[in-house]
């Protein structure tokens, strides 16, 4: 985290960034810490912190993404935050899996949704469509996946890093200041793969926890 945050600094430095910009990717780096072990209090920030992102993406002419930061980031961070604590199982909450039936109307509803964004964010004058367009859908999924803690919720997250990593490289050729975002990309996609971990070793604990109690019952 120390790293990624000098190194932020030093390009934004370089690239004489205006402060606004990278304000939260700081904020990030510590929602990043807390997400990487499943900790409620990471939504909580998120939710605050989305404002600004979404700010920072109107900037980028990311018109898709700032449309995901204000109307589903926003609020939906902030109720993943209370339902969590309200099923609270330690610094964490109690996770569950999707059934098949949920799995389905995923793997059928998220590329018509990702096709429909990708012919309206032109209109707007988007730029980057496609990514824009898979990564914002990718991430109202993940916002309401955490949200019903579905374990599953942490391995969409390693999906959508790597695209937001592609997506930020493109952009670096005419957009190089977009270059402490993509560093902050790296460090988030490293977050989201010990998240995926943490989350399992969580789940099984919890299972377990469930099944002793049956067995007693």
């Amino acid at each position: 985290m120390i790293c990624t945050a000098v190194l932020i600094t030093a390009t934004g430095i370089r690239y004489e960034q205006n402060f606004l910009l990278i304000m939260p990717l700081y904020v990030s780096l510590i929602i990043g810490m807390l997400q990487s072990r499943v900790n409620r209090f990471a939504p909580l920030i998120g939710s605050m912190n989305s404002i600004v992102y979404g700010a920072v993406y109107i900037y980028f002419k990311l018109y898709g993404s700032a449309f995901s930061a204000f109307l589903f980031s926003c609020p939906i961070q902030l109720l993943t935050f209370i339902r969590w604590n309200k099923n609270k199982s330690g610094e964490s909450t109690v996770l569950r899996k999707m059934s098949n039936k949920q799995r389905l109307g995923l793997a059928l509803g998220f590329p018509a949704s990702v096709g429909i964004l990708w012919a309206v964010l032109p209109l707007l004058g988007a730029e980057h469509v496609f990514l824009d367009s898979a990564t914002t859908i990718l991430g109202i999924l993940i916002y309401f996946l955490t949200m019903f803690a579905f374990i599953e919720y942490p391995f969409f997250m390693i999906i959508n890093g790597i695209i937001n990593i592609i997506l930020y490289i493109t952009m670096l050729k005419d957009t190089p200041e977009i270059a402490t975002h993509l560093i902050f990309s790296v460090y988030s996609f490293i977050c989201t793969i010990f998240a995926a971990f943490e989350a399992k070793k969580l789940y099984s604990a919890q299972q377990a926890e469930i099944s002793a109690q049956n067995n007693i019952v």
